[in-house]
């Protein structure tokens, strides 16, 4: 632990902070880790099979604040019960951990809590698995108490099934004297006091929520699109480029949790609400999926969703398959997504567009820091608001013309003639300006859409 003397706002000849008198605090040192990951069979029982990624663990790592000295990789039909992996892998991740200082051991799997205690034990220093590297990251990013809330729910809910687990080595007496003691007191203490804290959080954010739904229903109803993707896939910074929100963009891994919309003016008439969503990743841990069930709220809600993907990456389909995962655990069903490759700058672009063009004949390729790119994304925005517009013919009573007021405003009359007891109107409307307009007393469809 390294010491240092802090001047938040200057300091005088002494050195003593002026304006708050200054202290000392302790500085964190930055910890140093090895990466271990085991390929295991895609189908592997509990849906944590497939291929270890030790890449996107290595940024995971350092979004967290560590330094990466060094990985080791292998490859079962199962893993080790005891420590997942084989024991020659073990002797050799001893060696790397001795050999570079590290201070911990960061697992691409989901570990028991057994097995992080044998690897603790055999390792000698700290030893995290992926579900709890990435939890520790949110907790870090959590700004809003929606998230915070959302994130100390993920994080109790993975404690909870491991309480037993945890405290197995008490539970090996199956009963008799001498086993009613402290021990299963303290793991039923432990569970009821985990479970009022639970529900507490879900009554939280029940409030949270529902607050939420009065404002969005006193809303005039408004197109709206949601920005989703891989984490790091540049959509914050497409946010700013399209609505000026100015939220955070950082080259790291969920550098945005708390969603953000902005409401896009296109012309006199024509806006909609864009929203920027959590950033997924693959196997993203499923108490984090469920927590954030009411920030991916906007995503369920959303008319368009805009799949924003980094063009760059190694392997673009995969980020594809795993967002698509997640949204289909979310938002099941039929979506209207406009796919965005983004990062072209970062990328060999006519090799981009000569891979996805075919697949995805209407996605927008760009760069969110090319002006010219950005243009183009607000082009095809713009277009996917006007397929919600129709072209109708209404007849409107004479004393009633006050209601074709706005639409005149905006150049959305089109026609106008005029009978002796009415004006027959042609007019161009999206859905909630021609359901207001047919509601009205006295109002009538002269062509109405099929259907109707």
């Amino acid at each position: 632990m390294a010491t240092r003397w802090t001047q938040e706002h200057g300091d005088d000849n002494n050195g003593r902070d002026r304006a708050s008198g200054g202290g000392y605090i302790t500085e964190q040192p930055v910890e140093k880790a090895v990466l271990a990951g085991v390929n295991l069979p895609e189908a592997w029982s509990g849906g944590l099979g497939g291929a270890a990624d030790l890449d996107e663990l290595a940024r995971l790592v350092d979004t967290a604040g560590a330094e990466v000295l060094g990985r080791i990789e292998q490859s079962r039909q199962r893993p080790a019960p005891g420590t997942f992996l084989g024991k020659g892998k073990l002797e050799e991740l001893a060696e790397l951990v001795a050999d570079t200082g590290a201070t911990m051991v960061v697992f691409d799997n989901e570990l028991s809590p057994a097995q992080g205690r044998n690897l603790e034990k055999a390792l000698e220093v700290k030893v995290l698995d992926r579900t709890e590297l990435i939890l520790d990251i949110f907790a870090g990013h959590a700004r809003t108490r929606q998230a915070r809330l959302q994130v100390e729910l993920a994080q109790l809910e993975y404690l909870l099934p491991r309480l037993t687990r945890l405290w197995a080595h008490l539970e090996r007496q199956a009963g008799g004297i001498g086993t009613r003691g402290p021990g299963e007191t303290q793991l039923e203490t432990d569970r009821r006091l985990l479970g009022r804290r639970i529900a507490r959080i879900r009554d939280q954010l029940k409030e949270i929520e529902n607050t939420r739904r009065v404002q969005t229903g006193r809303r005039e109803r408004v197109f709206t699109a949601a920005l989703v993707g891989y984490t790091n896939a540049g959509k914050s910074t497409l946010m700013n480029a399209l609505t000026g929100a100015g939220i955070l963009a950082r080259d790291q891994l969920f550098a945005t949790l708390d969603a953000t919309t902005r409401r896009v003016e296109i012309d006199e008439r024509r806006r909609y609400l864009l929203t920027d969503t959590v950033g997924f990743i693959r196997r993203l841990p499923h108490h984090l999926v469920e927590s954030f069930k009411a920030t991916l709220q906007e995503v369920r809600e959303a008319d368009l969703l805009v799949h924003v993907v980094d063009a760059s990456s190694d392997d673009p389909e995969h980020q594809i398959r795993a967002v698509d995962e997640v949204l289909d655990s979310v938002a099941p069903g039929e979506r209207r997504t406009l796919m965005v490759f983004n990062k072209l700058d970062l990328a060999d672009a006519e090799g981009v567009r000569n891979r996805f063009a075919r697949a995805y004949p209407d996605a927008v390729f760009l760069s969110a820091l090319d002006p010219a790119g950005v243009d183009r994304l607000k082009g095809a925005l713009t277009a996917q608001v006007m397929r919600e517009e129709t072209i109708m013919t209404v007849t409107v009573p004479l004393d009633r013309l006050q209601l074709l007021g706005r639409l005149h405003r905006t150049g959305s009359v089109l026609e106008q003639e005029y009978t002796p007891e009415h004006c027959v109107a042609t007019v161009r409307v999206n859905t909630e300006e021609r359901n207001r307009l047919l509601a009205e007393p006295g109002v009538e469809p002269v062509n109405p859409p099929a259907g109707d």
